[in-house]
């Protein structure tokens, strides 16, 4: 992606992370003709608002409990810089740089719809900030995901004032320097800007976007960790048969169960029919049907997020009629993160679900008696002298027993504010920050599956002989991890090694692997 070109109608997930995890200017973020025709549109109606003196929310009055205070015409400016200077009030560690560029991105394409009232100037000011890489220290809390990210969305845009603090180059610096360095200057808020540019969704749902994204990625890492402890302890592929599925006709469980089959295909590790041991424990034969439900939530999480990054969530919204000019500014709640919240609720009960399914196989990879003694106690030939991958299943568990907290939903609380105006919120930055630490969780239980699951391959291969093959797809995972970690013979510092996964697994290496010898069956996924 060389360009992306915002109308407010077509930003994907993929642009998004394309945007956050790129160099500034690669790839470049530009307006549309028709955007910066809508845009200057509705901020010429508001301008004609204000010359006509008429009474408009968060134009000519206060905002929340203050929303029937009229404000004299020669302090409207004034109004849209205090919105800034007082909603900036969040705290926390900052975030990262590309859920800073994603928010930046979502912000502008909400704006770019030509709804907000925001003047083109200011627009393309934010959106020239991206391409230059001034990227605003935004803390990461302070959001009740109620009228929008109000604390987060006033850290983005001081920076347009030259206030606040901001990003440049590796260097923080004050807004006005780092404007400065990068060729900028620092504007003025005219009528409505300060609302248009803090009141929204854009931090909980850019922080959807790339979420639902790692949540898409490692969804696949777990189906190819499961697939290579089912060759580690000699399991059966005939629970993924397609005939129990069409029984059972969930469209991602059906998907689920063709990727296994295609991970699986060729393998001698795998066990055929054998009446005296017809099916494995439900961690390894209930794959499809968890690993398929994983997929619907993340599916789920998807269409929101799809639907929200091309929608308009800010307060009030001005509407022109085409066939009279007639100017109409209604006040809604389209910033309200509900939406958000339960998708991100889900998506966090869902991936927790991952993580402990995946924590429970790295049991039985560990414990000989849970594996019929297919391979040895704690994946070392020598215990005792050596704990082998003992301690592992603990951090495992530990990571696990953490998701299954992170996992209540922040979208069931509410505090009332702005006295009791504001009285339901929705909660749905926290929802979507409490996915990225599960998330986070995720990976790491996942990066031990595949690192025991390798350990277990290679004690199942002094069994089998040098000639035995791996699955189709599988073998392309275990060469890749086996480049990078060895079998570990003796007990060894280990952490270095779980980190080395855990790359494979963020970057996309390991998927795209084993993608390139097997289908990627995912459907509407």
């Amino acid at each position: 992606m060389k360009t992306i070109v915002l109308d407010g109608k077509s930003l994907t997930i993929d642009q998004v992370v394309a945007v956050a995890y790129g160099q500034p200017g690669d790839p470049q973020v530009v307006l549309s003709d028709e955007a910066q025709a809508r845009v200057t549109r509705a901020a010429d109606a508001v301008a004609r608002l204000l010359a006509r003196g008429e009474i408009a929310y968060g134009v000519t009055t206060g905002f929340g409990a203050f929303k029937d205070r009229l404000i004299p015409l020669d302090q409207v400016e004034t109004l849209q810089r205090n919105i800034l200077i007082s909603h900036a009030v969040g705290v926390g560690e900052p975030f990262d740089i590309p859920t800073t560029r994603a928010i930046m991105l979502v912000r502008a394409n909400t704006l770019a719809r030509g709804h907000s009232g925001i003047r083109l100037a200011t627009l393309q000011l934010l959106v020239d900030m991206l391409n230059r890489g001034v990227h605003p220290v935004i803390p990461r809390k302070g959001s009740l995901g109620a009228s929008g990210d109000l604390a987060p969305l006033a850290h983005m845009s001081l920076v347009l004032l030259g206030e606040g603090e901001a990003e440049y180059r590796g260097q923080v610096l004050p807004g006005a320097a780092a404007m400065t360095q990068a060729g900028l200057r620092p504007t003025t808020l005219a009528a409505k800007e300060g609302l248009a540019l803090t009141n929204g969704t854009a931090v909980m749902c850019a922080l959807g976007a790339l979420e639902s994204y790692r949540a898409r990625l490692l969804s696949r890492v777990a189906d190819i960790a499961g697939c290579l402890s089912l060759e580690a302890l000699h399991g059966t592929p005939l629970a993924f048969d397609d005939r129990i599925h069409q029984l059972r006709p969930y469209p991602r469980q059906l998907n689920c169960a063709t990727y296994l089959r295609a991970l699986l295909e060729e393998s001698d590790f795998t066990r055929h029919h054998d009446p005296t041991n017809v099916q494995d424990a439900y961690t390894l034969r209930c794959i499809p049907q968890v690993h398929g439900a994983v997929r619907d939530a993340i599916a789920y999480a998807r269409w929101v997020i799809d639907i929200e990054l091309n929608s308009v969530t800010d307060n009030p919204l001005i509407f022109i009629d085409d066939a009279t000019d007639e100017i109409t500014v209604l006040s809604g709640g389209n910033f309200h993160g509900e939406p958000l919240a339960i998708a991100m609720d889900y998506l966090s009960m869902a991936m927790t679900e991952l993580g402990n399914i995946s924590e429970r196989r790295i049991m039985r990879l560990t414990d000989e008696a849970s594996n019929a003694h297919v391979l040895p106690a704690f994946l070392t030939r020598h215990g005792g002298i050596n704990s082998g991958f003992m301690i592992t299943q603990y951090t495992a568990a530990a990571l696990a027993t953490e998701n299954k907290v992170l996992a209540h939903p922040a979208s069931v609380d509410t505090i009332p504010t702005s006295a009791n105006v504001e009285d339901h919120v929705s909660m749905g930055c926290t929802a979507a920050l409490q996915t990225r630490q599960i998330n986070d969780n995720v990976t790491d239980i996942l990066a031990i599956e595949l690192m025991a699951a390798a350990q277990g391959i290679d004690f199942r291969k002094e069994t089998l002989g040098p000639k035995a093959q791996l699955g189709r797809g599988t073998r392309h995972a275990y060469h890749l991890i086996r480049r990078h970690v060895p079998f570990l013979e003796k007990d060894a510092i280990m952490y270095p090694y779980i980190a080395l996964i855990r790359e494979m697994i963020n970057s996309g290496e390991l998927v795209g692997v084993v993608n390139q010898y097997t289908p990627d069956v995912w459907g509407s996924l």
